[in-house]
């Protein structure tokens, strides 16, 4: 159950930002072994002066189109997989909005299964 944040400066239409999300979820589906409708995804617009990155850190130039995107999601997948998860989400950005390689900037947060509640209260993926 991947969790999705996606952060970008605001003034981007709501096509552009379902557009992220849709990529991200396709990726999510095709390289990691994501069950058809879980999509739990938040998308937050920030003023330029409070989205802060290095515009060249490990000697990637970003723009002011620089898209954070931080996964919360199950641990337990290989490096291979989240190559190609992070490839997936890379191109399809690049493909369907013309958005840089370089302005895309992913983190995952692994957790165990029990972090997780889909509602009543209940630890769904947690065995009694």
């Amino acid at each position: 159950m991947p969790f999705v944040r996606i952060d970008l400066i605001e003034g981007k239409s709501a096509d552009y930002r379902k557009s992220i999300g849709d990529v991200i979820y396709d990726a999510m589906r095709s390289t990691i072994d994501v069950p058809e409708n879980d999509r739990f995804q938040v998308i937050t617009e920030h003023k330029a002066e409070n989205f802060i990155f290095d515009p060249t850190y490990l000697g990637v130039s970003r723009t002011d189109d620089c898209v954070f995107i931080q996964i919360t999601l199950n641990s337990g997948r290989t490096v291979e997989k989240k190559r190609a998860f992070y490839k997936a989400i890379a191109d399809g950005l690049h493909e369907r909005l013309s958005l840089r390689r370089e302005d895309v900037f992913i983190n995952l947060v692994e957790v165990g299964k029990e972090n997780w509640s889909f509602g009543n209260g209940l630890a769904q993926y947690s065995p009694e």
